[in-house]
């Protein structure tokens, strides 16, 4: 069944599917947690586990340096050996010898020296080189969430489950943490400053607000917060910040001091009182947050992860799993509408040409303002509570 308004055909009953944000009071939370490569799994099926319990560890080889050695001490080929002072797998120290010679009773030397601390890994007759390897680093994998080992995986990791209370933000940046959960505003309208923040607020995660201004954020890596979760952000003081423009292929790798996470978009804008409710409601909670967020493909959104024991039941077929269709609450994931919400009046059927020339399918949506307004299916996302 069609209807057709201002020469454009809908579809009455159609649905789509498209990727959704979760904002979920109890649901069953399974983290798979893994090694860069094998190494050694410490923990065993069933087991408890806290925020940073070991699950495995392993040694990444360090970074290898070449050095022509031949052609730095100008000598031929296939004598090498002959002028090396280290063998290999000696230890080495930066600065250190490692092969050369003195000529004309000592007054001319020519040495090649170490240029990190680290090993011989090999000397080759044929090339010439010398491969001096940094220390293996240690890398450790934990468990991120407090939960339950529900499956060990060999020589990699291991997979944690928990009952928890789940959020996925619309950006963010910076890595794993976690915290007491603090609200500093319950109006969900209003700009947060430097003067709303705190010294007891170390550690903690913050929650609050439409906007931290660029003050307030400069004030939250002194006072050593754990995270910050808001509404909105202004992207230039989020690139004072970092010191640099934020790319938009993924983030979670940067260090300033707390991981962010903004749950609406850009701009000034209003944490949905859904989320806001929620989190008040486990105020004084362990969190644990991620900033790490993909747009594109693998899309990977910024979480927190309220863990609270109270068992999940199996979930029944939602609206990701049913598809988008009229009266699904959305949220539009692109400009010129970013971070807004609304809910679908309907989708058509028709292929149509949007600014960039494109021909793509579309969608009728009613943002919460009261604007009907019809954008590319794929700037959409769906709200799953």
């Amino acid at each position: 069944m069609f209807e057709e308004r201002n020469n454009i055909r809908f579809a009455k009953e159609a649905h789509a599917y498209t990727p959704g944000l979760k904002i979920k009071r109890i649901i069953k939370i399974r983290k798979v947690r893994r090694l860069p490569i094998p190494g050694k799994v410490l923990v065993e099926v069933g087991e408890t586990v806290d925020f940073n319990t070991l699950l495995a560890e392993t040694m990444v080889p360090g970074d290898p340096y070449v050095i022509n050695a031949t052609a730095e001490l100008g000598i031929e080929r296939g004598t090498l050996a002959e002028y090396m002072k280290k063998r290999e797998g000696d230890k080495v120290y930066k600065d250190e010898d490692l092969a050369g010679f003195n000529a004309f009773f000592g007054l001319w030397k020519n040495w090649i020296k170490s240029p990190i601390n680290g090993y011989i890994e090999t000397i080759s007759p044929v090339s010439g080189q010398i491969i001096v390897r940094e220390e293996p680093v240690p890398v450790y994998v934990n468990a991120y969430i407090p939960g339950k080992v529900v499956e060990v995986l060999e020589s990699e990791g291991a997979i944690i489950e928990a009952d928890a209370a789940f959020v996925q933000g619309i950006f963010g940046i910076g890595g794993e943490a976690h915290g007491e959960i603090k609200i500093i505003s319950d109006d969900p309208e209003v700009v947060i400053r430097a003067e709303h923040l705190t010294v007891d607020l170390k550690s903690k995660v913050i929650v609050g607000g439409s906007l931290f201004t660029g003050e307030a954020l400069n004030r939250a890596v002194k006072i050593g917060v754990a995270g910050i979760v808001t509404g909105g952000i202004v992207d230039v003081d989020l690139e004072s910040l970092l010191g640099y423009e934020i790319g938009v292929a993924i983030t979670g790798q940067e260090d300033v001091g707390f991981t962010l996470i903004v749950t609406e978009g850009f701009g000034e804008m209003a944490m949905n009182p859904r989320t806001l409710d929620l989190l008040k409601e486990f105020e004084g909670e362990m969190a644990v947050i991620n900033g790490t967020t993909q747009i594109r493909a693998g899309v990977l959104r910024p979480e927190i992860i309220i863990p609270h024991g109270e068992e999940a039941e199996p979930e029944t077929e939602d609206e990701l799993a049913s598809g988008m269709r009229a009266g699904t609450r959305i949220r539009i994931i692109r400009q010129p509408y970013f971070g807004a919400l609304g809910t679908v009046i309907s989708l058509p059927v028709e292929l149509q040409k949007v600014e960039t020339e494109s021909t793509v399918r579309v969608i009728e949506i009613e943002l919460d303002e009261g604007e009907r307004v019809i954008v590319p299916r794929a700037n959409v996302e769906i709200l799953e509570t």
